[in-house]
């Protein structure tokens, strides 16, 4: 997407503070390029995490990237830092569409 490798993934089972983990291992198997994992719980509240490869901090911050995902989840904010960023939202369901959103924010930069 954009010139950019891309991996977006919702995940079950796996608790908030688990996802950062994938994601490090996602940036690492991609070598460059932006991860997007989207954990969904079981009160259907979800937790997004999005990690950028330290080569594209220059364009893309994880910050502003997680907080489009966080929007199409319901929530709202999210922080972190530019290569790893993170937030939640109250609708799970809507895993795909934070996925899609970050996609779309990529293709619009």
């Amino acid at each position: 997407i954009a010139g950019v490798g891309f991996l977006g993934k919702t995940v079950a089972g796996v608790a908030p503070k688990d996802l950062k983990p994938l994601a490090d291992a996602g940036k690492k198997s991609l070598g460059s390029g932006i991860v997007v994992f989207v954990g969904a719980g079981e009160d259907n509240k979800a937790s997004v995490v999005v990690g950028v490869t330290d080569d594209l901090t220059g364009r893309f911050s994880a910050v502003d990237l997680v907080r489009v995902a966080s929007a199409a989840l319901g929530g709202q904010g999210g922080g972190g830092r530019p290569d790893m960023a993170q937030a939640g939202g109250p609708d799970a369901s809507k895993a795909e569409d934070a996925i899609a959103a970050v996609k779309a924010a990529l293709e619009a930069a």
